[in-house]
């Protein structure tokens, strides 16, 4: 398998061997990148800014990454809109497209996870894997700890609760929690108004 056949299958879901070589050569360049990131001073904002403009397929306006930060391909397939945070140790698997929409909040410790491998030991053994990517539209806040699988997609406005795994698309609009993670409840107009067990809020 060439080198052109393993990038078309990197994004359209087929089993490819992520061993290649030459595959390996590019990978190592983004991570160098990467390293690079994770070892700037808090007081460097604008060097991890030019960074994440060189690392990242699409890097939206004010957007925030506390390192340190783990990705496959030290995001080189990670689209990010405007305005999002995301707090330390975000880990993007991101052998395929990841889409994060904006003003995205990622708590610490949650995974988002493009890539996987085939059940088959047999495959896994020669280092086969495939791709599905993951889309995160504006707005969603991700708990801490939650890991989200290959292929997902979470709606607008919705919350995931702290240690969920997401195994399944969540619709807009919803808070979910849970291992897999299911709909709780809808986000409605008194969400609006109170927060935190009735505390009405007071700050517009």
């Amino acid at each position: 398998m060439n080198l052109e056949e393993i990038k078309k299958r990197m994004k359209n879901g087929g089993i490819y061997f992520s061993h290649d070589e030459e595959l390996m050569k590019i990978q190592l360049k983004c991570l160098e990148l990467l390293y690079d990131f994770n070892e700037t001073r808090p007081s460097q904002l604008e060097k991890r800014q030019e960074l994440l403009k060189q690392m990242f397929a699409e890097i939206g306006k004010d957007c925030y990454i506390e390192p340190p930060l783990r990705a496959n391909w030290g995001g080189r397939h990670v689209h990010f809109g405007n305005g999002v945070y995301a707090n330390f140790n975000l880990t993007l698997v991101d052998d395929t497209d990841i889409f994060v929409g904006d003003n995205v909040m990622f708590a610490p410790n949650v995974v988002v996870a493009g890539a996987t491998h085939p059940i088959s030991p047999t495959l896994r053994a020669k280092k086969g894997q495939y791709n599905l990517p993951v889309k995160i539209e504006n707005n969603v806040w991700i708990g801490a700890s939650t890991v989200i699988l290959p292929g997902v997609t979470i709606g607008e406005n919705s919350v995931i609760g702290a240690g969920s795994i997401v195994t399944k698309d969540i619709p807009a609009n919803v808070v979910a929690v849970g291992n897999p993670c299911k709909v709780l409840r809808e986000i409605t107009e008194e969400d609006l108004k109170y927060y935190n067990k009735g505390r009405l809020i007071d700050v517009e």
